[in-house]
């Protein structure tokens, strides 16, 4: 291989790995940003921690969220994971046949004959 064919191959190795990991990356950034920034109060959330929790009060770079009655905690804005949807987005639509559709048409594990 001459040095031209080399350069030129390294020069797409870096852009595979800017293709497939920093692009990435920097979405799910951003994502988690405009998540931040639409951050309201009595919005419930889940923490990096795995706590959830309901949003009291917005500082600049904390929280204030409820974890239960009377129970407050101070939490960093960049430590919220996820803005739980409200249960009315979220609800399944309610058919006549909800119980046949969790029904199986034939039992697991066994072939028919």
């Amino acid at each position: 291989m001459s040095g031209g064919a080399i350069f030129i191959l390294v020069i797409l190795v870096l852009f595979l790995v800017w293709l497939m990991l920093v692009r990435p990356q920097r979405r799910r950034q951003l994502a988690q940003q405009a998540m931040i920034d639409h951050l309201r109060v009595g919005d419930e959330v889940l923490t990096a921690g795995g706590i959830f929790a309901t949003v009291v009060r917005i500082e600049e770079d904390e929280v204030t969220v409820e974890l239960s009655p009377g129970a407050e905690a101070r939490v960093a804005k960049r430590a919220i994971a996820a803005v739980m949807p409200d249960e009315e987005e979220i609800a399944p639509e309610e058919s006549d046949d909800a119980e046949a559709d969790l029904e199986p048409a034939e039992p697991v594990g066994e072939k028919p004959r």
